[in-house]
């Protein structure tokens, strides 16, 4: 949540007009985050969220947005998209498509114990359910495809040991992805990106999930792998919290319990959700984007949890 394009109160109060959220009050930028223009704005109702995409298309947010507003009719604590007077969530702002969505309240819990790994889990179980019946088809845009289109772009910037790592990690994954396992996993839409700052908490109560900007249809093994990769590690090693984890499988498992090819295909989707954020942080550090606030993330951090999830056997489904 970089800031890439500007936007002033003045442009802010005019382009408001045709939203059902009285005068614009204020705006500020928010400064984490690597892909969108994000700002707190308030209103006469209250604050909220605007976004400015600067890398999707128009064409591909009512996956995102429609996503969100599905979720939230069925109770999962998401940001909600408001509607302008033609009942659009996505209008343009200075070129790029925009839409301003509902504030959660709380904050990000970035060093989170048990309690609120078992939220998660919970939490991510319900939402899985709860999106089973989207109607919208899209798939991980940062998934297997990615892999593969982007391996080639950032090999010449790496030392061959690297390089032959992340070369065999993407092979391995190709191979994985052709097994009748791997078919069989269940998959739906996803989050794809539940990282501690993309979670609020009330003290131990989790009052939502946020940033749906990476969502797509994928295994719903993937998207807890991604979540366990970063809620239950040690940030200085990657090293697994066992307790941390086990609190987040055991209430995801209350709600919907794994398959045979779940507990089977758990190691590799480990390393998968390994292998898309290093790659994705290679991409970025070696590829910057210019932007306001923008300080592009390690990418030795997943390197590490990369080689931990190959070399180790994972807290059992």
């Amino acid at each position: 949540m970089a800031v890439f394009t500007q936007v002033s109160l003045e442009q802010l109060s005019d382009w408001i007009k045709q939203f059902p959220l009285g005068k614009a009050t204020s705006i500020r930028g928010i400064s984490s985050g690597i892909e969108n223009s994000n700002f707190f704005i308030g209103t006469e109702r209250g604050e909220y969220v605007l976004t400015l995409f600067e890398k999707l298309h128009i064409e591909q947010l009512p996956f995102y947005l429609e996503l969100m507003r599905h979720l939230a009719q069925r109770g999962i604590p998401v940001p909600a998209p408001v509607a302008n007077d033609r009942d659009a969530i996505v209008n343009l702002l200075n070129d790029k498509p925009a839409a301003i969505v509902s504030k959660l309240e709380g904050e990000s819990q970035l060093d989170p114990q048990a309690p609120h790994c078992a939220a998660l889990g919970d939490m991510l179980a319900r939402m899985h359910l709860a999106a089973k019946d989207f109607k919208i088809m899209q798939p991980n845009l940062r998934g297997l495809a990615w892999w593969l289109e982007t391996t080639p772009t950032v090999l010449p910037f790496l030392p061959p040991e690297l390089g032959t790592l992340l070369q065999a990690e993407v092979q391995y994954q190709k191979e994985f992805a052709a097994t009748a396992a791997y078919r069989s996993l269940p998959r739906g839409p996803v989050h794809a990106d539940l990282f501690r700052n993309n979670a609020m908490f009330v003290g131990e109560k989790l009052s939502g999930i946020f940033d749906f900007y990476f969502a797509g249809c994928d295994t719903w093994l993937f998207d807890l792998a991604v979540t366990v990769n970063d809620w239950c590690v040690e940030l200085d090693t990657g090293v697994l919290d066992v307790e941390r984890a086990d609190a987040m499988l055991a209430a995801y498992r209350a709600v919907r319990p794994f398959s045979d090819a779940e507990r089977e295909a758990w190691q590799p989707m480990l390393r998968a959700a390994a292998l898309r954020f290093w790659l994705s942080r290679l991409y970025d550090f070696y590829m910057p984007r210019e932007a306001e606030m923008l300080t592009p993330h390690d990418p030795t951090h997943f390197e590490r949890i990369l080689r931990l999830r190959i070399a180790e056997t994972p807290p059992a489904l």
